[in-house]
């Protein structure tokens, strides 16, 4: 939350303090999974991670937002700056090999290689939209 300064303002809560620490944490760790497993988004996670931080700990959300790694990510959304067009092209060179290595050589389900089909295209479709930096 933010007040009328542009401050950031915790909660008082403990225990809502605690749940929202742990839920950040458990969103960064999904978050860099997903800088490794091209199919789980890492942004997104990062972005509920730095939103559950920001509502409890001031400290692990500046560690967040100054992180060497993660900080730019989430730096550049917030301030509306987009992805460079060197990880749009990665990102989305990552995602079509993996699925199409999924699809010719592990899946065996036609509906699930549909699925896999339309993921891709979805997720190609939504990083082409995003702002280029």
């Amino acid at each position: 939350m933010i007040n009328k300064a542009g401050q950031i303002k915790t909660i008082d809560n403990r225990l809502f303090r605690g749940i929202f620490i742990i839920s950040g944490s458990f969103f960064l760790g999904l978050g860099i999974i997903g800088i490794v497993i091209p199919l789980l988004p890492t942004t997104p996670f990062l972005l509920l991670a730095a939103a559950c931080y920001s509502r409890s700990s001031k400290k692990f959300y500046n560690w967040l937002l100054n992180n060497k790694w993660f900080g730019p990510y989430i730096t550049n959304y917030l301030d509306g700056k987009g992805i460079p067009l060197k990880i749009k092209l990665y990102a989305i060179s990552i995602i079509w090999v993996t699925i199409l290595f999924s699809v010719f050589f592990i899946v065996e389900i036609l509906l699930v290689k549909m699925i896999l089909i339309i993921i891709a295209i979805v997720v190609s479709l939504h990083l082409i939209t995003i702002k280029t930096k």
